[in-house]
């Protein structure tokens, strides 16, 4: 996500980040328009559009550019927006942008005043006050309905004549539902906007099959629940927005829609647009389903199709409670009418209805689908008349003991399905009113042998427990909000799970070459929906991952094997991610500020990682639910801390996690407050985001943070006798490191004690090369890597672009595997248990194989038994320039553990001496140095480095070129195809 704050940042021009010029006007140009930078001549804009745009007091929105990539399903979204401030006097801007509820935000930032805000996601405290600012905390115990989309909302003033910009990206996965995904992008900006541009891009592994843009869908942005399918009613060829294009060339989808202000107008005046609805599918082949291998993970889709249909046995429990009287019970009647038409010969079914009482339709059985039963059916459903509380407790005991009874009896199909269907719109009034106990009395009654869906009406109900019925007996729920149609969204609903194609699904892999596998049993597969599974591969090195997939069809068992290749998979994965990346480069040729066509590079970028942050989303999902089914306290904090560290990781906002982002400060005059010199005071409030905490910054504004109070070659280590705890104390213990080390844009700087000489080399590398610092695997089981990032050159340096190292991973193998992946911004500990550690925070933890202890916003330690240990020094900047990332130093502290085989940029130094000879002069020349290495010599020249950030000097011997002939080899010999690569890399000797 920095990766798109840099491209942001670079491609602006000064007068967008900052303080507006005073308009020059010509002849020709309408002043009163000359401020809101139309994409169209003023002498166009009707009458009624400038009179709404010259009135508008708030500030106006000069450009919104959506941009989405979706990959293989996985859709990533930059949303730009910059809002205009045309008044002298500072006025409060609101950034307010509607996300799936299945998203996860991933990143927001925001630009004003010249200056980086950017925000931090934290860990949620418990029992905290919401606040305005950020999504509502989903699944957060109280029993309101979750709708469709949530607002995310963010508010700044703006100094007068000014502009502020906002950057928001979210994720996630889109399901497939009715045979179809669907991608839904809000447009309701509230306002006419000057350039307003959505550009979606799909690239897919398999063929791209059936794509429709709907026309724009407007009234309620939540009229369908919670991205339930609902048997939509549209053309066969439904009219496309205006302005919209559609390019599908090679596999690659590009949609595009970009009304100017006067189409927006026409559309409506007052910026709520609409919905804009791209569905598709992919082309499938009968199998294991589509497997795709990316950078040490892997992602499953399975999917299957063709299949003969799995008899059902379904009890629906009906709430005819009082509240149901008028519109919700006339809809699901029409329903319910419906569902009957649909039921199958070979089904069975049977009807309950619940209020104060419990009714039964046909008493200690189900019966089969005949058309004398479809017919007393319908005269039941007629008959229902709401009156009376709700029961929910005796309703859902009842209907499972008829289902339970029925599936011991003699009758069952094999291997047929059965289901609840359980519909209610208000809370338990009457019975048994306590959440837990119900809850309990189902799991009892239900003895896993059916699975419950539930589904909820209106604003009355106890979400919370029917999510927690739902989850906790194989099922599903579904939210129907109080105005939707009630009638569509339950047939839509029944349409996705009436249909079972297989049951007992299990996914196996290799054991030893997958670990942290998402879920792989499951109950029931239904037509036109899709079972995904993410993992991390333990042995990359591997030609195959042996892949098992059981199930029960009708009275049949299917097995299906296969020996995935990886490497193959692993190439033609990289081929469509190349293509997007090329897609999103390629831009839009829609009129703009071009910030659109830089946000689809960055997009293109952040995408190469996708496999891995599918397994990411995946795996927070998963640890959300499995907090919801816990039974024990212990369970449950399990649960969470494990969806925490990951959301941690992965930087999403979650029911678990805040989004801090410190606010600008405007002065009454409108002007910008000058930069404060030192980040904001603990307990002072940084944003509305979260609870009042400070941010991690530096000292001084766009200046690296130095470890504090600490002498030049010393940094502050946390002591640490913990097994697997976290302390949080004062560091206590200083440690002297040696002045081997890679710094800054990288400078590396080799100490030879022996010799009393230091040396010193640059690496010019690319942005995203990951390479190999120690290698010693075969021997201490421990290796080094760093991946490098990119930055442009500042002002008047003779380079275009620097490199810095933005994650370093240490590696253990022996005598178990173990590792430490650290960013300027958290470290992530997979040993004993997976933990994510803040680096804001001064903490120590023992895993182990591997310790780390941090000092808050300074370094970090890490220790492998106990005779090797390294210092990573943290680069953060509070504002940073343009120029300037957050990135790490890399130290070796103790390297005495390392074997005399250790290799690497860095490693292969650590026990040779080296000399210094004079070659004589050539003619007016003077004598030049040269440097004994390994029986080769070096030129060099003397210079003189900083380092420890930047409080210490050292004199060194420099050798150019990339380090030509004084490391083995060649530079590229050191690069690594992940950042978890430990294999053995050959290197030349380069003896002259």
């Amino acid at each position: 996500m920095l990766l798109l704050l840099t491209v942001l940042v670079m491609c602006l021009s000064p007068s967008i980040l900052g303080q507006l010029e005073e308009p020059q006007f010509g002849d020709d140009i309408d002043s009163d328009l000359a401020d809101f930078d139309l994409d169209i001549a003023p002498r166009r804009v009707p009458r009624q559009v400038k009179t709404i745009l010259t009135k508008q007091n708030k500030p106006h929105i000069q450009e919104l550019s959506i941009k989405t990539t979706i990959i293989s399903r996985y859709a990533f979204t930059a949303v730009y927006c910059a809002m205009l401030n045309r008044h002298s006097a500072a006025a409060e801007g609101v950034f307010q942008f509607q996300i799936p509820a299945g998203a996860y935000v991933s990143n927001f930032t925001m630009i004003i005043g010249g200056r980086v805000y950017q925000s931090e996601v934290r860990p949620k405290q418990k029992r905290v006050k919401q606040e305005n600012g950020k999504p509502k905390n989903k699944e957060s115990g109280d029993a309101s309905p979750e709708p469709e989309v949530e607002v995310f909302k963010m508010s700044a003033s703006i100094p007068g004549r000014n502009r502020a910009i906002f950057l928001l990206t979210y994720e996630e996965l889109l399901q497939r539902r009715l045979g179809h995904y669907e991608h839904v992008t809000s447009l309701r900006p509230l306002q006419l906007v000057s350039r307003l541009s959505l550009d979606v891009t799909i690239v897919d592994h398999s063929t791209i099959t059936d794509l429709q843009v709907l026309p724009l869908r407007n009234g309620r942005s939540n009229s369908r629940s919670n991205g339930a399918a609902s048997a939509p009613k549209t053309p066969a060829k439904p009219e496309l927005p205006v302005t919209t294009e559609i390019a599908n060339e090679n596999n690659v989808c590009k949609i595009t829609f970009s009304p100017n202000i006067i189409q927006q107008a026409k559309i409506t005046t007052n910026g709520n647009l609409g919905d804009f609805v791209i569905r598709y599918d992919v082309q499938r082949d009968m199998g294991i389903g589509d497997i795709q291998v990316l950078n040490g993970h892997f992602v499953h889709y399975f999917a299957p199709k063709d299949l003969p249909v799995v008899p059902k046995n379904v009890v629906f429990v009906i709430d005819t409670s009082a509240s149901m009287l008028g519109t919700k019970m006339r809809q699901t009647k029409d329903a319910l009418f419906t569902i009957l038409r649909d039921l199958r010969p070979g089904d069975h079914f049977n009807f309950i209805s619940f209020s104060n009482k419990i009714k039964v339709w046909q008493p200690n059985r189900l019966v089969p689908v005949t058309p004398l039963n479809i017919r007393d059916a319908k005269k039941f459903i007629y008959t229902l008349m709401p009156t009376g509380g709700t029961n929910i407790d005796d309703a859902i005991n009842t209907g499972s003991t008829l289902l339970r009874e029925y599936l011991s009896g003699p009758d069952v199909s094999p291997n047929s399905v059965s289901l609840i269907i359980f519909l209610t719109d208000g809370r338990p009034t009457v019975g048994e009113i306590q959440s837990t106990t119900i809850l309990g009395n189902t799991r009892s009654a239900v003895q896993e042998k059916f699975c419950i869906f539930t589904i909820g009406i209106g604003n009355d109900v106890d979400y919370r427990l029917l999510e927690r019925m739902a989850l906790e007996n194989c099922g599903m729920m579904r939210r129907i909000n109080e105005e939707a149609d009630a009638s569509a969204m339950l047939k839509g609903f029944y349409d996705e799970i009436g249909t079972p194609l297989l049951s007992d699904i299990r996914i196996n892999y290799t054991d030893d070459s997958v670990q942290y596998v998402t879920q792989h049993l499951f109950t029931n597969y239904f037509n036109g929906s899709e079972i995904i599974i993410a993992g991390k591969l333990t042995n990359q090195s591997a030609e195959s991952l042996h892949v098992q997939v059981t199930a029960s069809n009708n009275d049949k068992s299917i097995i299906l094997e296969t020996d995935v290749p990886l490497r193959h998979r692993q190439i033609e994965t990289e081929k469509h991610v190349k293509a997007a990346t090329a897609a999103l480069a390629s831009g839009s040729k829609t009129p703009g500020s071009g910030v659109a066509q830089e946000l689809g590079v960055a997009l293109g970028s952040i995408a190469e990682d996708f496999v891995e942050r599918v397994w990411g989303y995946l795996s927070v999902k998963e640890g959300l639910r499995s907090r919801l089914r816990s039974q024990t306290s212990k369970e449950r904090e399990d649960h969470i801390k494990q969806a925490t560290n990951l959301s941690m990781n992965y930087h999403f906002l979650t029911p678990l996690t805040n989004l801090v982002v410190e606010k600008p400060e405007v002065l009454a005059d409108g002007t910008m407050a000058p930069t404060p010199t030192n980040a904001p005071a603990a307990g002072k409030p940084p944003s509305s985001f979260s609870p009042a905490n400070e941010l991690p910054g530096d000292t001084e504004d766009g200046k690296p943070q130095k470890p504090d109070g600490k002498k030049p070659g010393s940094l502050s280590s946390t002591p640490s006798n913990t097994l697997g705890k976290v302390e949080r104390r004062p560091a206590k213990k200083s440690m002297t490191i040696s002045k081997t080390s890679a710094d800054g844009d990288p400078h590396f700087v080799v100490e030879f004690p022996l010799s009393k000489l230091t040396v010193c080399f640059n690496i010019n590398g690319e942005p995203g090369h990951v390479l190999r610092l120690v290698s010693d695997h075969k021997y201490s089981g421990v290796t080094v890597n760093g991946k490098l990032i990119g930055a442009p050159a500042p002002p008047g340096s003779h380079k275009t672009q620097r490199t810095y190292f933005s994650t370093i991973t240490i590696v253990v193998d022996h005598p178990k595997r173990a590792y430490i992946e650290v960013t300027p911004k958290k470290v992530i500990l997979d040993g004993r248990d997976r933990m994510v550690l803040p680096c804001h925070s001064t903490v120590s933890v023992d895993s182990g194989v591997l310790s780390v202890a941090i000092v808050g916003k300074s370094n970090v330690t890490v220790t492998v038994g106990g005779n090797i240990s390294f210092v990573i020094l943290l680069h953060q900047y509070k504002n940073p320039a343009p120029y300037q990332r957050d990135h790490l130093g890399f130290y070796i502290g103790n390297s005495k553990g390392l074997s005399h085989n250790c290799h690497g940029l860095l490693g292969q130094f650590l026990y040779e001496e080296v000399g210094l000879a004079e070659l004589p002069a050539e003619g007016d020349m003077k004598p030049s140095k040269v440097l004994k290495v390994k029986e080769r010599s070096v030129p060099v020249v003397q210079k003189s480095r900083r380092i420890y950030s930047g409080t210490q000097s050292v004199n060194c011997w420099f050798a150019r070129n990339n380090a030509a002939k004084l490391i083995d080899g060649l530079y590229e010999d050191y690069l690594m195809s992940h950042m978890f690569d430990t294999a053995d890399q050959p290197h030349g000797t380069n003896r002259v």
